[in-house]
């Protein structure tokens, strides 16, 4: 039968029959759970990694383009300090940029409208889901979701715009399996981009010229109106312009006013100094015709809605309306004049600063670096949790 002593430490020691001690059992399991533990949290992890970045994990070539959206030159009045700092460094390329036209921008190369025309054109979707990519990178790579959306998601991965708020600088960067792959691809998103700054600086100038012009229609077309209203008044009233035919009919008047007093004081002459001379009738008579046609010339400038000064009150009216739409027509000129020019200087430009690359050689994964993080990470882990069972197991005791 086996004895049990208790030794110093109060620890017991089971002696087998032939008197060799053995370690107690509790600590066999313990010695064995930090085994398996370091094996599954470190090395298996580790091998597992060796083996897919050694062996399976296919190379990834990465294409990268670096294009700005620069928006019109801000015209200030200023001086001094403010042009001071729009000659430095404040404002270095001497155009205002706007966040709001490079987030469209971006927004847009991400989109998924910009996918599908990837997706005509290169038939993206079938170069990222073929079988020759291993099966944890590719797009469904275990067959589960084949679907449009899923692409749209798994492309969320593979393209990147990253923009850089300081030098307003963008970078395109495009991750695919093949070098000429990546290459067109970011061709094709840089001209989908050009192609979308191009339509809102189209949209920016139709809708900043409509107005102006619709201004200008109106305007024309009531100018067009007020001559024609002139020109028809003119017409039945067989007038050109009454204030100017008045002018001449009062000079005409005022000439035969001075021939009547002419006239008639030759009469009183030869009444009181020869009154026996023959003369005074046909005086008399040219009195009588030239007082008839005094009141003939005034009845036409004064006489009834006939006369001059009547039609000169509606003349003038419809000389006014048609001063007043050729001056609307001139202003409306002058602003869609004014219109084109803002909208040709509100113009936006996208600029390639650096065109796609075509990389020599694949660059992801870091195969390496993938080994060293599986075995740092796992290192933490069997750390971490061999300290929870240390920590429970002096618990229980």
């Amino acid at each position: 039968m086996s004895q049990i002593l208790e030794n110093p430490s109060s620890e017991a020691i089971v002696e087998s029959p032939i008197g060799i001690s053995t370690k107690p059992k509790n600590k066999i399991i313990a010695t064995m759970q930090k085994r398996w533990l370091l094996f599954a949290t470190v090395l298996f992890p580790t091998c597992i990694s060796i083996v897919y970045f050694g062996l399976i994990a296919s190379d990834v070539y990465v294409s990268e383009s670096i294009f700005v959206v620069r928006g019109p030159r801000k015209q200030s009045g200023s001086s001094g300090l403010s042009s001071l700092l729009q000659g430095g460094g404040a404002s270095s390329s001497g155009f205002s940029r706007s966040l709001e036209d490079v987030d469209a921008v971006k927004n847009y190369i991400l989109s998924r409208d910009a996918l599908e025309v990837l997706n005509q054109e290169l038939e993206v979707k079938k170069s990222y889901e073929s079988s020759k990519i291993d099966v944890f990178s590719r797009f469904n790579g275990f067959g589960i979701d084949n679907s449009f959306e899923e692409f749209f998601q798994y492309s969320k991965s593979v393209i990147t715009v990253i923009a850089d708020p300081l030098s307003s600088c963008s970078s395109l960067v495009v991750n695919a399996f093949s070098a000429q792959e990546s290459q067109k691809i970011n061709a094709l998103l840089l001209k989908l981009a050009e192609d979308l700054v191009n339509k809102i600086n189209e949209r920016s100038r139709n809708d900043l010229i409509k107005f102006a012009q619709k201004e200008v229609d109106q305007a024309s077309v009531a100018a067009k109106a007020a001559s024609l209203a002139l020109s028809d008044f003119r017409n039945n009233q067989t007038v050109v312009d009454p204030e100017k035919q008045t002018e001449i009919h009062f000079n005409k008047i005022s000439s035969l006013e001075d021939r009547l007093i002419g006239a008639k004081s030759q009469l009183s002459q030869l009444e009181r100094f020869a009154p026996n001379s023959p003369h005074p009738p046909a005086l008399k008579l040219r009195i009588e015709l030239l007082e008839k046609e005094i009141a003939e010339e005034t009845a036409l400038v004064t006489g009834g809605k006939d006369s001059l000064a009547s039609k000169a009150v509606e003349y003038k009216r419809l000389q006014l309306e048609q001063e007043f739409s050729d001056r609307q027509l001139a202003g409306a000129l002058s602003a869609l004049e004014s219109a084109r020019n803002e909208a040709q200087r509100q113009t936006l430009y996208l600029e390639t600063i650096a065109k796609p690359n075509l990389p020599d050689e694949a660059i992801l994964p870091r195969r390496f670096r993938g080994v060293i993080t599986t075995l740092v990470l796992g290192m933490a882990a069997w750390g971490i949790l061999t300290l929870i069972l240390a920590g429970v197991k002096d618990h229980q005791h």
